[in-house]
């Protein structure tokens, strides 16, 4: 069997790109998705570019830690060790909304979701398994803010909110690196660039020139996923952050602060309910 490389996130944008490219160097591809009916097309449209590519389609709602553990359950009964994790989903809510498991909408699928899985999923990781974040450059304007993640009459900003929950997929990605030092398991997060999609919110079209001079489309804007997926040049590379050009850059000043990784961590594995 081929290497295994789970995904998240595959039904439009780089996540599809990814999962068609993935399949196309030989992977089997097992694509983590809430919606199962689009994922199967995405999977049709793939294997009749790439007969005979394996891929898989697996429900999981981020947003809920319960759809999480059945998701990683059915990739550790059904798929041998996994080569591959790219923690690909990601969205923004325009309002002010809580996960069934009392936490912020945008934190709870941008973050916590993908933290409960890759936590699941370690002791399934190959030896030099990769595994890999897709963050983004508005990082840099995070704040890690723990009093409103699960404070329903807190205040909401759209931009602090995704924003927050791209610092968590760095913290995450850094803290994570540190926890597999001295072993071959790589962890590395990115920034894909500003990705023109219609699922693009109106405040991110806005901020858009402040954080990136050109628009991707999304064979463009996955680049540096596959570049960190597949290259041989990243062999033995952990605990950095890449941009949209493939290059390693230094990541916000609070992403490298190793208190606030551990406290974030610390905290994010008392709100999923697994070992810190």
């Amino acid at each position: 069997m081929s290497e295994v490389a789970v995904i998240t996130g595959t039904t439009h944008g780089i996540g599809r790109v990814t999962s068609r490219e993935l399949a196309r160097a030989g992977r089997t591809v097992v694509m983590l998705c809430r919606d199962v009916g689009a994922a199967a097309t995405v999977r049709e449209e793939i294997g009749a570019q790439i007969p005979g590519a394996a891929i898989h389609v697996v429900h999981c709602d981020l947003a809920s830690l319960a759809s999480v553990r059945e998701s990683a359950a059915v990739v550790r009964r059904e798929f041998g060790r996994v080569g591959l994790l790219i923690n690909n989903a990601g969205m923004v809510s325009s309002r002010h909304r809580i996960s069934a498991d009392g936490f912020e909408l945008t934190f709870a699928s941008n973050h916590l979701g993908p933290f409960l899985l890759t936590a699941l999923l370690s002791d399934r990781l190959s030896d030099s398994a990769r595994v890999i974040n897709v963050a983004s450059r508005v990082h840099y304007r995070g704040r890690i803010d723990f009093d409103r993640i699960s404070n329903p009459r807190a205040r909401y900003n759209s931009m602090a909110a995704y924003a927050q929950s791209k610092l968590a997929n760095v913290l995450h990605a850094f803290a994570l690196a540190r926890r597999y030092s001295g072993t071959r398991v790589c962890v590395n997060c990115l920034h894909p660039g500003v990705v023109a999609t219609n699922l693009l919110p109106a405040w991110l079209r806005v901020v858009k020139p402040l954080i990136s001079r050109v628009m991707f489309d999304s064979e463009r804007g996955a680049r540096t996923s596959l570049y960190l997926a597949l290259s041989n040049e990243v062999d033995g590379i952990s605990g950095r952050y890449f941009d949209e050009n493939q290059l390693p850059q230094p990541a916000a000043t609070l992403a490298s602060d190793l208190q606030l990784q551990e406290s974030l961590w610390q905290a994010s594995a008392r709100w999923a309910g697994v070992a810190p």
